[in-house]
């Protein structure tokens, strides 16, 4: 039997659709049990996991003072409640990256990073060189901790489940490290990692200002918004909002981009979108060889018809 243990992610109120990709790439493992470790410092969002069907178990390790956003203080619970576990996966987002590696680690074995398909128990399929290839890796080892690549897998929808609750005190707290504060941007818009329509905009955009375009149609039809490195290096928006291989990696239905050349570290965080749209004035653009639907054309003109068309 294939024992897992999933690191779930959570922003202190609701489970990250992370978690849900995670449990998915679980269940394709052949007679899997699964069970769920979460750290928190309120243990009713355990309850949100434990509805998930083929979860058996819940971890539930209350931490105080903000320790559960700690990697250096989570990670060694971790690697004590793996004993026994043949997989020990977290998803692909920063917190999975800060955390998994250092599980790993205390538990002597190499990581698996951002496992895009599920081939049998110990072998997998993962990009390389910034996802112009596919590889294929296998391990002997006993024990399979990795990092799982969310865009990859589509969420576990299941909510009949009634997996049992632990509840249990963090014991692991890191001295050496100290939660300060934790800041992100406020708005109303979707989560960028999880959301179903994005729009981006790239140097092409122009500047900070020339950016309320974007937002403004990504308002009018509810998506996300992200841009370029390109455009993040140039001060228009923040760094959170950056898509590709340093950036946040996507899979929405729609992913829309203005302004925006397609470098393959961009294209390595779109490679999963379901339908990609392309605006750009130089019909050279390399974006316009992965876009389904490309439109030659000055964005300045292209968005504020967009707007007053939706």
């Amino acid at each position: 039997m294939n024992k897992v243990l999933i690191l779930a992610e959570h922003n202190g109120q609701q489970i990250n659709q992370s978690t849900a990709k995670v449990l998915s790439a679980a269940k394709q493992l052949s007679d899997a049990s699964i069970d769920v470790v979460l750290f928190t410092g309120d243990k009713s969002v355990a309850d949100q996991v434990a509805q998930f069907s083929g979860v058996n178990k819940v971890n539930a390790v209350v931490c105080q003072d903000n320790h559960d956003q700690l990697a250096a203080s989570i990670a060694p619970t971790v690697a004590e409640m793996a004993q026994g576990y043949s997989h020990i996966w977290g998803p692909s987002t920063t917190f999975g990256k800060d955390v998994m590696p250092r599980v790993a680690a205390l538990l002597g074995v190499n990581q698996f990073s951002d496992i895009m398909e599920i081939i049998d128990a110990k072998t997998y399929k993962r990009p390389i060189y910034a996802g112009n290839a596919i590889i294929t890796v296998t391990s002997d080892s006993e024990q399979q901790v990795a990092t799982i690549r969310t865009a990859s897998f589509s969420a576990d929808k299941t909510s009949d489940g009634q997996a049992e609750v632990v509840v249990s005190e963090l014991t692991t707290m890191a001295q050496h490290t100290t939660f300060v504060t934790l800041e992100s941007g406020n708005t109303d818009r979707p989560d960028l990692q999880t959301a179903s329509k994005v729009i981006s905009g790239g140097r092409g955009v122009g500047s900070k200002e020339n950016f309320a375009m974007v937002f403004e149609l990504a308002d009018k039809i509810k998506a996300a918004t992200g841009a370029s490195r390109a455009a993040v290096d140039a001060g228009y928006v923040p760094n959170d909002m950056q898509v590709g291989q340093t950036g946040k990696i996507i899979a929405p239905d729609l992913y829309m981009c203005f302004g925006i050349s397609g470098a393959i570290q961009h294209l390595t965080g779109i490679k999963d979108a379901g339908t990609i749209v392309a605006i750009n004035k130089d019909a050279d653009a390399p974006i316009f060889e992965v876009a389904d639907i490309g439109l030659v054309g000055d964005l300045f003109k292209v968005i504020p018809e967009m707007i007053e068309k939706v």
